[in-house]
């Protein structure tokens, strides 16, 4: 039987590309015919042998796994993704998903769910566990903060005070407080500290 679902993996770890190949080569449906470290890399390969399929990583050099999604989609409307990744916040799952991605797991699935994300995937359907689907859930029911709302955290994060924020965002110290308002009450925190931690967990501001 030819493979009918030809597939290319974009991570930056060769080991878990070559555990995940094997994997994948393992059944007669399925075949791996490119490899990619990069965002770039995955591109161009893309290009290359067209596959029918991509499993992509959200954090790679040179173009992560979400700069990559959208660049293929904006390629080929039709392709389809798959994310495999170790990160489950609510924030990277709903914007891979808006970027395009028609499925969502995690790096510590099984391999029968990996088999059967790939299948379901490439068949037109989404893909996505429970707990996936649960905090995707949360996050499409809250209300998102707006982009100077997000200025704000980011900037509360590197422990700015409000005026130190009103100079940086060439706004007026009472405009810096109304953003934090809007951003305490949407992330339902107390203070400070408070904000910080949980838009970390939800994946809203990154310590890289």
């Amino acid at each position: 039987m030819n493979p009918s679902i030809r597939i290319l993996l974009a991570d930056d770890h060769p080991s878990l590309r070559d555990g995940l190949a094997s994997i994948l080569n393992s059944q007669p449906d399925l075949s791996v015919v490119a490899e990619a470290a990069t965002g770039r890399e995955a591109v161009e390969k893309f290009k290359i042998t067209s596959p029918d399929l991509l499993i992509v990583d959200l954090r790679m050099p040179d173009g992560d796994g979400i700069q990559t999604i959208k660049q293929l989609v904006a390629m080929a409307p039709s392709v389809k993704v798959l994310v495999l990744t170790t990160y489950d916040n609510e924030e990277d799952i709903f914007t891979a998903l808006e970027a395009g991605a028609r499925g969502y797991i995690l790096k510590d699935t099984t391999r029968e769910e990996i088999i059967e994300a790939v299948r379901q995937v490439h068949a037109g359907n989404r893909f996505l566990p429970t707990a996936i689907a649960a905090r995707l859930a949360d996050r499409m029911i809250r209300p998102s903060l707006t982009p100077r709302e997000l200025d704000v955290l980011r900037l509360v994060s590197r422990g700015r005070s409000n005026k130190e924020m009103a100079v940086a965002m060439f706004v007026s110290e009472e405009t810096v407080k109304s953003h934090m308002k809007g951003l305490f009450q949407k992330l339902g925190a107390h203070d400070r500290a408070e904000a910080v931690s949980i838009a970390l967990q939800r994946g809203l501001l990154r310590m890289d």
